[in-house]
């Protein structure tokens, strides 16, 4: 018995610990976290810039969309340019990652390549928040592995929680699952019930956010996580060779110009195309298929020799997603589920509501470990008054 009560102080000791170091970072995380969930339902209110009026003649093609968005920005990197629905613009995405992140999007005419607006998405109340939530607002290679660590300790933080949280003995269940408050009831009781209670029914939450989160942040826990699910293929982001060196005249246009056309016959579902110009003579075209709106665990990543536009088969897992295995699936998914898109609007207001509660765990857990410290040292301030 005294073991088992020495191993929950030990462990009530390092949770306290983490939950002090990390609590700051759990907050703002958290709170930037809601914040992201309902960034494409709040945008929609105001992205009128992302439509036009429907014509009856087709896209321009993407060798086009590029000459034009590059003198909009030009010097910069375009990472893909992005096809939709009839009555959607062309989002031409332009991304640098050094020496300073460059993210911006060029809207044009799809079908006369008129210039509609350019964003900056590294900027503005979302780009705010985003800063917040992956660095704390501090310069990239500081606030990011704070922010990872972080959420790293705060998956045992949670595990320690329902550790400490298990009742001793039966009577206890009652109060360790809601609330029995009355007039009477302190403060300081309250502030515990808040933290224990609430943080049961929010920690398996808690507990998929944090995970998912790792996942993200670092390259072995994603590996780790993959292989842990039966994972077979290459987990990396490999985009294939073109198999061919042909010479192709100069007047006759790129051939990846033909793909759009084309993967609209076959694709007839899809909800758009984003195109990845090759990076050099010998890297095939890259393009991504979405196949549902404001998900990306199910998309087509298609791989196109870029002198003959055979289809070029990858031995990663983004490939056809008719062809992931469960282990892919659950992989792909990661994102999704982080940020509860995965189920729909319903699974949203989960991932807002269970990040918001998220946010008061450390806030009642600094309250809880201030109550007791203060408490301690007003009894020793009292006992020596006495002597």
């Amino acid at each position: 018995m005294p073991k088992k009560k020495n191993t929950r102080k030990t462990i009530l000791k390092i949770h306290r610990i983490l939950g002090l170091v990390t609590g700051l970072v759990v907050f703002v995380v958290s709170i930037t976290g809601c914040l992201w969930v309902f960034k494409e339902e709040i945008e929609s209110f105001y992205d009128d810039y992302k439509y036009v009026t429907p014509q009856e003649q087709a896209f321009l093609p993407a060798s086009t969309i590029k000459h034009l968005a590059e003198q909009v920005v030009p010097n910069r990197t375009i990472h893909g340019v992005i096809y939709g629905q009839p009555n959607e613009a062309i989002e031409v995405v332009f991304y640098e990652a050094e020496p300073e992140v460059f993210y911006h999007s060029v809207y044009l005419n799809p079908y006369n390549g008129a210039f509609i607006k350019q964003i900056d998405n590294d900027a503005g109340f979302f780009g705010f928040v985003l800063k917040g939530h992956l660095r704390l607002w501090l310069p990239d290679a500081i606030g990011s592995r704070i922010v990872s660590y972080s959420i790293l300790l705060f998956l045992f933080i949670l595990i320690s929680g329902l550790f400490l949280w298990w009742p001793r003995n039966n009577k206890n269940w009652k109060q360790r699952l809601k609330f029995d408050w009355n007039a009477k009831t302190r403060w300081k009781r309250k502030n515990f019930d808040l933290h224990t209670v609430v943080g049961f029914y929010v920690s398996t939450f808690g507990l998929i956010f944090a995970f998912t989160g790792c996942v993200m942040a670092f390259n072995w826990f994603y590996f780790i996580a993959y292989k842990a699910t039966g994972g077979s293929n290459d987990p990396r982001f490999v985009i294939p060779e073109s198999e061919t060196r042909l010479v192709v005249e100069k007047d006759a246009g790129p051939k990846y110009d033909q793909l759009i056309p084309m993967l609209y016959d076959v694709y007839k579902e899809a909800k758009s195309f984003e195109l990845h110009y090759p990076e050099n003579d010998s890297t095939s075209v890259l393009v991504e298929v979405s196949n549902s709106k404001g998900l990306y665990y199910n998309m087509d990543y298609l791989f196109f020799d870029q002198n003959t536009l055979a289809e070029i088969e990858t031995p990663s897992i983004y490939g056809k997603y008719k062809n992931t295995s469960f282990a892919d699936k659950v992989i792909r998914m990661n994102y999704d589920i982080h940020i509860g898109a995965i189920g729909g609007i319903v699974g949203k207001i989960i991932a807002f509501l269970a990040s918001l509660i998220c946010a008061s765990l450390p806030v009642s857990g600094i309250l809880l470990w201030y109550g007791r410290k203060y408490k301690k040292a007003k009894v020793k301030k009292y006992n020596l008054e006495i002597a």
